[in-house]
């Protein structure tokens, strides 16, 4: 397959050719960060090594990433949108900057790849109040034959444009933290291959499809909104497999390469949905709904086939996945499907994407059944909908009136999971009117309550590293050592959110904990910070770190790659794989005290716990 292809040229482009070292995927459930739900980038794996811890694999990394973004999730089913995508990136760690990234991007592109390069463009930070223009970068590409497209001949190629900080600026994250400009790479995808910038470039012309993105962190912003030069610049840089793929295999949209086809068959995977549905329907619309459904669904098979799963539930991640199931299941609705069908979907993904990463094929049937689960709530749930929905239509019969409000209509969708289209639907075929645009307005004033609610949850920015949740984040490790030795060697950390007020931990184990296992657990934690511990790590490999006792989890292809792994050792009683931050000693806690114990999911429990005085 040319994306397997792919990926593994772009890895040993990095490591034979720069001397780079391969790191495996993480999850895409992020651990110990409480600012995103998901892994939306490489970087958020490596935020400790962005901001000076050392990596134990150096300062010049290569992966692909498994990420998931939903900021953009009403954009899904246009060519180029997709919540699930694998990110190619290398790192620079306070090593290489500008010359050497912008000419190995440039590099891999023309020469491995063998893309044409006056179909590329580039784009560079046009400075503003905070930051120069980056000349620099752009020097660097004028040294590789391109040219800045202010005042150039009409017929020039390989242009250079410069966009201001909604274009070309990452970061930070949060309010504070590591930030710069960065410079992003084009290509041209429209018929017009001798006059490509006929439409104008990247900024107005949709037929550019960005394939590259090179950060540098070069500032960090401080309280005060003022930037400051970061000690250690590093190098950030994200190309989409889906979209280079599409570009290798001439395709319109990634939908139509080889990630959406059957392995066995080749044969799309539009053309299975047309099977499922019995209908050959090719109208914008249906071609839309198709797209939704597959990214939907592939997406929701990564997350709960994820190393560190998660199910549907009404909360955090698992509502994404709610909402992506259901989401996907109503798109089957329009386009005529009468029957279950997203685990014949997500067993497609599975035989696509396991030779890749094995942990789909591994929780394959933890998968089919939370796909096959959801779809019955739903079922159910659209049951009660319509019943809500005839106790309405009844009320306005009655009242001789012939329009839902928006309020009423709200009310089904927010309370019962019925879709606002199904509710036009069902009111057009009763002849009857719905206020949409009153609707709308609630969903506004809905979306803005969640949208300040998450803002003040991860309003501490990217992965806090503050004094209180590296505290926490030691107190896990005592946690989980004390929780073992209470309730057995079964126990293993199944998710853990950390934020300066407390940590929450997830493990598995099927009864609630009682209150005798709640008061051991903590004086097991309490008697090894009245020791002072000392708190240390050491870099093993794999093999290393089994053979030693250390508990975590262990990474298949960190085994594969022979890379070594940061263990942190409390004492003589904790032993864990770790990225880190930590406290040096156990005695700087002073205190652990759980405040709550609950079921998180079916035979998964959670402790919420707090340190201090």
């Amino acid at each position: 397959m040319l994306s397997s292809i792919l990926r593994q040229k772009f890895i040993d482009f990095f490591v034979t050719k720069h001397n780079h070292k391969e790191i495996p995927s993480a999850s895409l459930i992020p651990e110990n960060d409480p600012t995103v739900l998901f892994t939306t980038a490489g970087m958020h794996p490596l935020v400790p090594y962005l901001m000076g811890e050392k990596h134990p694999q150096g300062t010049k990394l290569v992966d692909v990433q498994k990420c998931m973004r939903t900021d953009d999730i009403d954009e899904v089913g246009d060519a180029t949108h997709c919540t699930f995508f694998e990110m190619l990136g290398n790192w620079s760690l306070g090593d290489y900057f500008k010359k050497e990234a912008i000419q190995w991007s440039y590099e891999f592109l023309t020469t491995e790849l063998n893309l044409n390069p006056d179909l590329l463009c580039v784009t560079c930070f046009a400075g503003d109040k905070d930051a120069p223009k980056d000349e620099e970068a752009a020097k660097i590409w004028e040294s590789l034959g391109f040219v800045k497209a202010e005042n150039i001949p009409e017929n020039q190629k390989r242009r250079i444009y410069f966009l201001g900080k909604k274009d070309n600026w990452w970061g930070p994250a949060g309010k504070t933290g590591p930030c710069g400009p960065d410079t992003e790479m084009f290509y041209y995808t429209g018929s017009n291959k001798n006059n490509p910038y006929e439409k104008g470039g990247p900024d107005i012309n949709k037929e550019w499809v960005e394939i590259w993105n090179n950060v540098f962190m070069q500032y960090n912003k401080k309280e005060d909104g003022t930037f400051e030069i970061l000690k250690q610049q590093n190098v950030d840089t994200g190309m989409g497999l889906e979209r280079v793929t599409a570009i290798l295999q001439g395709k319109n949209s990634h939908y139509e390469t080889e990630l959406f086809q059957q392995k066995s068959t080749g044969k799309s995977l539009y053309i299975v949905l047309d099977e499922i549905s019995n209908s050959a329907n090719s109208s914008n619309e249906s071609i839309k709904s198709k797209r939704i459904i597959l990214d939907h669904l592939r997406s929701a098979t990564f997350v709960i086939g994820d190393q560190r799963g998660v199910v549907s539930s009404n909360t955090d991640q698992g509502y994404i996945v709610r909402k992506l199931i259901r989401r996907a299941i109503r798109h089957g609705k329009k386009i005529g499907i009468q029957n279950y069908f997203c685990s014949n979907l997500a067993k497609e993904f599975i035989e696509i994407y396991s030779d890749v990463y094995p942990e789909l094929s591994k929780n394959q049937q933890k998968i089919l059944n939370e796909m096959q689960k959801e779809e019955e709530k739903f079922s159910k749930t659209l049951e009660t909908g319509l019943k809500e929905f005839e106790k309405f239509l009844d009320h306005l019969k009655v009242n001789n009136q012939n329009q839902l409000s928006g309020k009423d209509a709200f009310l089904l969708y927010q309370s019962y999971g019925f879709p606002f289209e199904m509710t036009k639907e069902l009111c057009k075929e009763n002849q009857i009117e719905v206020d949409e645009n009153a609707f709308n307005q609630e969903l506004k004033t809905h979306q803005e309550l969640s949208r300040l609610g998450a803002e003040q949850k991860f309003s501490g920015g990217l992965a806090d590293h503050s004094e209180e949740t590296t505290k926490l984040h030691t107190a896990t490790h005592l946690l989980h050592k004390a929780l073992r030795i209470v309730l057995g060697d079964h126990v293993q950390q199944k998710g853990s959110n950390i934020t300066v007020e407390r940590l929450r931990f997830d493990f598995n184990h099927a009864e609630k904990m009682t209150s005798e296992q709640i008061k051991k657990v903590e004086e097991i934690v309490n008697e090894q910070i009245q020791k002072g511990l000392d708190v240390s790590f050491e870099e093993l490999t794999v093999e290393e770190a089994k053979q030693r006792g250390a508990i975590g989890l262990f990474e298949d292809k960190y085994s594969k790659l022979g890379n070594k792994i940061k263990v942190y050792k409390i004492g003589d009683f904790s032993l864990e794989i770790c990225g880190g931050p930590h406290v040096k000693n156990t005695s700087e806690l002073k205190n652990f005290k759980i405040v709550k114990e609950e079921s998180s999911a079916a035979g998964i429990r959670r402790i919420k716990a707090v340190v201090g005085d």
